[in-house]
């Protein structure tokens, strides 16, 4: 029997830069379809990532602000 106790889920604005969300959570693609992830993602809203919906850092080179 486990003790753990589940995470509440969390999610931070980075200034200029990602959502940052830790926890627990499911993400699924504009089809309906779960993408894997394993308690913490750094998500894109800068529209400009190669590795969308997640955040590749290309916020920092096009001077994404927000």
């Amino acid at each position: 029997m486990s003790t753990e106790q589940p995470q509440d889920t969390k999610i931070t604005v980075l200034k200029n830069g990602p959502l940052y969300v830790e926890g627990n959570f499911v993400l699924f693609d504009a089809d309906g379809q779960e993408i894997p992830v394993s308690g913490k993602a750094a998500l894109c809203r800068c529209g400009v990532s190669n590795k969308k919906p997640f955040c590749d850092g290309t916020h920092a080179k096009v001077d994404f602000k927000a």
